[in-house]
């Protein structure tokens, strides 16, 4: 187990580490039901712009300075927008208090939900399109496509790549509790040292505690920190 040799740095917002990096200090965790209910709201709103799509599809609502075709790809793109803001809450919310994998169903379920989202706000849209005979051929075309592609980059975006457990967050809590810890703006792991040698291509680093990590989405302890602090049954990125 690590020791706890490493406290937070200071109060301040930006510092010179150790090894002479500047790093800036991490944002506050935040409030995990603060930012699902935020993700609830979005995909509601979401969702009452794809039945306003499907409105428009059938002729109930006619913005008479707009073509059919555009008012479609607007209320598509607005879906989309609010989509993956929604997913993007959701996924930093599940870092923050994330599921336990005991329950397989509703660790599969919050990790995905963004996913589930996304398909109920297009594939609706692209099927009523695609059975509507009333829609000329050009119109039909182009808003299927645009709709699928929003179906896509709204999947794509709602994924999370690197779901974290409470066991897995509760297990780096006990090894490393308030130890400063670093990541760079574009890694993807977390370290316990700034002069870990995974980091030399970084020039400027950003510190907090694991808990903070995690909630930036570096979910990972690096490899290389874990062997040379002894640290065991942390995830890190080797596994």
């Amino acid at each position: 187990m690590a020791e706890k040799k490493e406290k937070k740095l200071t109060a301040s917002t930006t510092v010179t580490t150790p090894s002479g990096y500047t790093a800036k200090e991490a944002k506050p965790v935040g409030n995990a039901g603060g930012l699902r209910a935020g993700a609830v709201i979005l995909w509601v709103v979401a969702i009452v712009f794809e039945i306003l799509a499907v409105l428009v599809l059938f002729g109930k609502i006619n913005i008479t300075f707009m073509p059919q075709l555009w008012q479609l790809i607007a209320f598509i793109v607005l879906d989309l927008v609010c989509v993956i803001i929604g997913s993007q809450l959701w996924k930093k919310a599940n870092h923050i208090k994330p599921a336990s994998k005991q329950n397989a169903l509703k660790f599969w379920l919050w990790n995905n939900m963004g996913v589930i989202v996304s398909c109920f706000a297009f594939v609706p849209i692209i099927i009523l399109m695609l059975t509507n005979k009333d829609l000329d051929k050009k119109t039909k075309t182009i808003a299927v496509i645009a709709a699928v592609i929003a179906l896509i980059i709204g999947g794509a975006a709602s994924i999370d790549y690197n779901p974290v457990s409470q066991e897995e967050l509760t297990a780096a809590e006990a090894a490393l509790g308030e130890t400063t810890v670093y990541w760079s703006p574009f890694g993807k792991v977390y370290h316990t040292h700034d002069d870990c040698s995974a980091l030399n291509v970084s020039e400027t680093l950003t510190y907090g505690t694991v808990d903070q990590a995690i909630a930036e989405n570096r979910t990972r302890l690096c490899k290389f920190c874990a062997k040379r602090d002894n640290i065991e049954n942390v995830t890190t990125d080797e596994q």
